[in-house]
């Protein structure tokens, strides 16, 4: 009888593992192909309809010039301006406004690595992982060279607004620690002060349950379980670089380059140690999914800090509801395919009884609203293993007159991915979250004096 009630889950395991590898295959082909879709159609309208707008181009930017830049950081599995061709991640919101940033970052690359790589996008120059980390993690020290960057006079009298979408969010609470901590050798003059405001929207502040129904170890939150889902991901990525096709990571790109993991460097043998777990980023842990599980994220968390000088704002998504005393979906229609099932299996999530829970005072019940992707409670505001000011609003009218170093959090009934990718799919709130995220930045938040919109004359 035991025997067979262990077949019967290991059927339903292997089953749940193939269903959600071709939804997850059948979501990513559709991006790819809408981007390349959308790249064939540009070009020939651009062929069949010339047009001249650079006149209109020039005279925005002048318009904005005086403004500090809104940078827009993107998720797991994300990517930046240049990637996927015209395909934008934020669904084209970065042109709500005339001076947005979007940088292309590793999309599965640790959050340092990302933070790394997010400062020298900014201020220029070749990517410093520095030499501690790089050598514990076994990759080159030095990555991409951003040349004069983005943004080089970025310093505490020309501050940043940054917007991150999911891991995003925690690649600028490290960013702006490292800035604090001036960690970047040669930039000596860095402080927290460089950020005006941080705005979260679904942001990965204290991990989430989903990483282990993926296949992280609930005992440790940094390795994997050895048939699961990541554990595909895993492969695939592996042959994804170590194949090195040029066109196709010009066109998106996991960011693990600085681990020299192609055939032209490391060759069969190089394939093999990684694919068994050797060498690469999965075998030392510098990837993005140990930074996003609550063990990782708590660890991370231990050493930042929320900063009296800088304003904060999170907007925490939720597609479950109170039923009958249980935690279900709030619904079918309004949930994304690829994310129904993991709504479904986050609000019924347990601990295992024989594992430690990840910190003193965890219950399963205050993890169970979720977006599909986070946990609702691991998004309003940084909480392990201390938790940081924060204050409840209802409405964005609530935030008129901002206080910094308080953590402002507003609940959002939406899935992980409604405000990213497909404008269609929000509807309405789509422009209602990032008109508000752009007007906050430009009429609510400054240290100085207030900031003078394009059109408007000073007061």
């Amino acid at each position: 009888m035991m025997m067979i009630k262990l077949w019967m889950v290991t059927c339903l395991q292997l089953a749940e593992l193939f269903v959600s590898s071709v939804v997850h295959l059948i979501y990513g082909f559709y991006i790819f192909s809408t981007a390349v879709a959308g790249d064939v159609s540009q070009k020939l309208s651009d062929y069949l309809f010339k047009s001249n707008v650079g006149g209109e181009t020039d005279q925005s930017q002048s318009n904005v010039e005086g403004l500090p830049p809104i940078v827009l950081v993107h998720g797991i599995f994300g990517f930046g301006k240049g990637r996927l061709g015209g395909l934008s991640y934020f669904g084209g919101a970065e042109k709500k406004d005339g001076r947005v940033l979007v940088p292309d970052l590793g999309s599965l690359t640790s959050i340092y690595d990302r933070a790394r790589e997010l400062f020298y996008y900014l201020k220029g120059g070749r990517v410093d992982f520095g030499e501690e980390h790089s050598e514990a993690c076994g990759h080159s020290r030095f990555g991409r060279d951003y040349g004069e960057g983005q943004y080089p006079e970025w310093d505490e009298d020309h501050p940043i607004h940054f917007v991150g979408h999911s891991a995003g969010a925690q690649v600028i609470r490290l960013l702006q620690q490292m800035l604090a901590d001036k960690a970047f050798e040669g930039f000596e003059e860095t402080n927290e002060n460089w950020v005006l405001s941080v705005t979260s929207l679904s942001g990965a502040f204290n991990g989430t349950t989903r990483t282990y129904l993926d296949g992280m170890r609930t005992d440790d939150g940094i390795s994997m379980k050895p048939i699961c889902l990541l554990q595909i991901c895993r492969i695939g990525v592996i042959m994804y670089d170590w194949l090195d096709i040029s066109w196709l990571k010009n066109y998106y790109n996991f960011g693990f380059d600085h681990f020299n993991v192609s055939w032209k460097r490391t060759g069969v043998r190089g394939l093999v140690d990684c694919l068994v777990g050797n060498s690469g980023p999965f075998a030392t842990g510098d990837w993005i999914l140990p930074d996003l599980t609550i063990q990782g994220s708590t660890s991370l968390n231990s050493n930042l800090q929320t900063f009296p000088s800088t304003y904060y704002f999170s907007y925490a998504t939720k597609r479950t509801r109170r039923m009958m005393g249980m935690t279900v979906p709030s619904g079918v229609l309004g949930i994304h395919p690829m994310l129904f099932l993991r709504v479904f299996q986050m609000s019924q999530w347990r601990f295992p009884q024989d594992v430690s829970p990840p910190y003193k005072g965890y219950r399963d019940e205050e993890w169970q609203e979720n977006d599909g992707a986070m946990n609702t409670i691991s998004m309003t505001h940084p909480r392990l293993p201390v938790e940081h000011p924060s204050r409840f609003i209802r409405s964005d009218s609530e935030c008129q007159t901002l206080q910094p170093g308080i953590w402002y959090y507003k609940i959002v009934e939406a899935d992980h991915i409604t405000f990213i990718v497909n404008r269609e799919r929000a509807g309405v709130q789509f422009d209602l979250i990032y008109d508000s995220i752009f007007q906050r930045c430009r009429k609510h938040v400054f240290r100085k004096i207030p900031q003078t919109l394009p059109n408007q004359s000073p007061r």
